[in-house]
């Protein structure tokens, strides 16, 4: 166990210590031991969440917050599985590496997101995210625009990465983990002092990994340095740095037609070919990237403290990038090739002033904030070019030989692309957005049982769309509230809450071809709103073992930009969408050594007004209807066979329509149920673990708008050292 808290959670507790004049290691390490023994998978104040001092129950906002040790647990080598052990949320799309959004996408609440913060500051990687310097990751539900904003988060939620912070001892780890399809991961963990009121810590990874399926690849060197100054009891400084460079053999994602009816009537074809890859290792893609966060804690009293935050980021798309697009004729998709070369930037700057005290007998928690966030997307990718014929019926691979009039073998390799590629244009082009904001977040308790949360946020945008146009974005304001209620008829073991909480997404102007004029046509678009209001109920069993959430949630979204029915190469806004649901979730250790955390979720989704095509159907990005999620990991607390562990769990995922559209057709993917499970030893000093992930060889796909295979059956074998 650490003998310290992390500097974020240092903070949360510090106001508190503060309040009751108490010694703050005392607290410290008490807070601790709750969190390590009693509450192993509950991260009770989450402080990232409100960036506040509030304790889950306290909190009218509905999050699911995974620590560390469930990744060792679950032997957890990459962000996907992470993010199973959360309510409502699964995959859509796997990273594709391109530039701009080529990290992986999921669906929370019937849509679509990004993970694009970490450490609450927005941090963007067009790659897959390496798991290693996490601390512990806050699944935030609803539109959470008003201390996020509008570019950072989706209608449905947002994900939060808290990274491992240094400490006051020395420790650390090293793990190897090795498994099906050539798996080799190794990690490292060191935490030292360096000087007085100086600590490093040092988190690294090398992974290597091939494809479940006949070719592809990831291969990944990942290095996160860490330091903590304490420059004096009020003073302290904090630095995070994180550098990735990762290659990648991308299967191409199989894309149905949206231009014409769908010609496939079921999965089978695709079962069929389900461990071809349709690519080879030489097509490959690199995504170095690189950010740094640096932090300044301010005890500025008792009841105040201020924190200051700079993030800087960068990640590139270098290499090629392909997917296979429906020919719509129940057979073929033609292969389409890209070389990529973008960059996107990110640079924000943050202050924070929170405090917490009383105007008279009520108690005040209240963060004022300004942000300043910068966004740019330098885009040097070619043009497409055809390169290949794939048939599923026929599984084969051919491209014309326009030399012989034969149809070939598609030759998958550089010198190949390169060709194809070769007279390929390259326009250069650039997007920029600037976005300055201030908010305030204030809990007032009007009595010790009753809550109310008063939250405003105002954002001045602007940005340069394109260099193919001279005309900049011109300035615009809008305000985000939030506003929450928390009734407690038992303190601190039962809670009823209510929330209103808005949300806004800036949209990125569009560029189209005119096909009559072949002049680019750029369309600028007005920010896009979502509304949700949610009640539900949070309760503490045993003695605060076990923590139990259920909500209800309605969502509405207007102003949505959606294909223009003219042109499906252009824009129109003026959609909305309409979703409502009902999650439960349940985490803690109800019984000494067993800790559990589980979740289900039901999603009504629909397009209500806007493009005919869509009207009256659930969204694509919406996901499957059905989700839950459930592991329990018991660990033999006593005895002659104490320290064995073994862990058990399930995800399942309703039907999902990856294609949904009038006038075309209805894809859907089919319902899955995937198990997993591990056994291992957990002494002290070491640590040995197997895990058997997929244990029926389940075949499943995921997809929005495509079809993609899943990892069938894999094993993997950790062996763990702590000093």
């Amino acid at each position: 166990m650490k003998k310290t808290l992390a500097p974020i959670a240092l903070v949360m507790t510090a106001t508190t210590v503060f309040a009751q004049k108490t010694d703050t290691t005392k607290v410290q390490n008490i807070t601790e031991v709750i969190i390590n023994q009693t509450k192993k998978y509950k991260n009770e104040n989450a402080f990232a969440v409100s960036k506040l001092n509030l304790k889950d129950i306290e909190n009218p906002q509905v999050y699911n917050s995974i620590p560390k040790i469930i990744l060792k647990d679950q032997v957890s080598t990459n962000f996907k599985n992470v993010l199973t052990n959360a309510t409502g949320i699964t995959r859509l799309w796997e990273s594709t590496s391109r530039g701009g959004d080529g990290a992986e996408y999921y669906t929370m609440r019937g849509f679509s997101t990004q993970s694009r913060l970490v450490n609450g500051m927005a941090s963007f990687n067009n790659g897959g995210l390496d798991p290693a310097n996490i601390e512990n990751i806050d699944v935030i539900k609803g539109p959470a625009g008003t201390l996020y904003g509008g570019t950072l988060v989706s209608y449905g939620g947002l994900v939060n990465i808290q990274t491992k912070k240094p400490y006051e001892t020395f420790g650390g780890e090293i793990n190897y983990i090795t498994g099906t399809h050539a798996l080799n991961r190794v990690t490292l963990d060191v935490n030292a002092p360096v000087a007085k009121g100086l600590y490093a810590r040092l988190n690294g990874a090398v992974h290597s990994e091939n494809s479940f399926q006949d070719a592809g690849f990831n291969k990944s060197y990942f290095l996160a340095p860490s330091l903590k100054y304490v420059a004096s009891e009020k003073l302290t400084f904090l630095v995070n740095t994180e550098f990735k460079n990762n290659e990648t053999a991308n299967a191409p994602m199989i894309f149905l037609s949206r231009y014409a009816p769908l010609s496939f009537s079921g999965i089978d074809l695709f079962e069929k070919s389900y461990k071809k890859s349709y690519t080879s290792n030489n097509l490959t893609t690199s995504n170095p990237s690189f950010s740094m966060q640096s932090q300044m804690i301010y005890k500025l009293s008792d009841q105040w403290t201020s924190q200051t935050q700079f993030s800087s980021s960068s990640s590139k798309a270098m290499g090629y990038y392909q997917y296979l697009y429906d020919d719509s004729n129940g057979d073929t998709f033609t292969r389409y090739l890209s070389k990529s070369n973008s960059e996107t930037l990110a640079t924000g700057i943050q202050q924070n002033f929170i405090g917490d005290f009383n105007l008279g007998n009520m108690r005040n928690r209240l963060v004022v904030g300004l942000d300043y966030l910068n966004t740019q997307v330098i885009n040097n990718d070619s043009e497409w070019r055809g390169f290949g014929t794939v048939s599923l019926v026929n599984q084969t691979d051919v491209m014309l030989n326009p030399a012989t009039g034969n149809y070939e073998n598609t030759a998958l390799t550089t010198q190949a692309a390169d060709h194809q590629l070769l007279d390929a244009k390259v326009t250069p082009a650039t997007t920029e957005s600037n976005i300055k904001s201030a908010y305030f977040s204030n809990v007032l308790n009007l009595l010790p049982e009753l809550s109310a949360m008063v939250s405003l946020r105002v954002d001045n945008f602007s940005g340069k769309p394109t260099q193919w146009s001279t005309e900049e974005i011109k300035n615009e304001t809008y305000f985000s509230p939030k506003f929450g209620l928390v009734y407690q008829p038992v303190l601190n073991k039962l809670s009823i809450f209510a929330n209103y909480m808005n949300g806004f997404q800036y949209v990125d102007p569009s560029v189209a071809v005119d096909q009559n004029t072949n002049e680019k046509i750029i369309s600028y678009f007005d920010p896009e709103r979502a509304n949700q209001w949610e009640v539900g109920a949070k309760a503490n069993l045993i003695a605060g073992k076990l923590s139990l959430t259920a909500s209800y949630y309605d969502i509405r979204v207007s102003n949505k930009i959606m294909p223009d029915p003219a042109n499906q190469n252009l824009s129109v806004q003026g959609g909305k969408v309409y979703s409502k649901g009902f999650e439960f979730s349940a985490v803690g250790n109800p019984v000494e050594g067993l800790n559990i955390i589980a979740g289900y979720s039901q999603n009504k989704s629909e397009t209500t007004e806007g493009d005919p095509t869509y009207v009256g159907l659930r969204p694509e990005e919406a996901g499957p209807e059905t989700l839950v999620n459930f592991w329990a990991n018991y660990k033999i607390p006593h005895g002659i066979l104490q320290n064995l562990a073994a862990g058990f769990g399930l995800n399942y995922a309703g039907e999902h329509k990856t294609l949904n559209r009038h006038g075309y057709g209805t894809f859907i993917l089919p319902q899955y149920t995937v198990m997993n499970a591990m056994i291992g030893y957990f002494p002290e000093r070491y640590s040995i673990a197997l895990k058997l992930d997929n244990l029926t060889n389940k075949k499943y796909f995921s997809g929005w708008s495509t079809v993609t295979p899943q990892k069938l059956r894999t094993l993997s074998l950790s062996l763990g050292f702590s000093f």
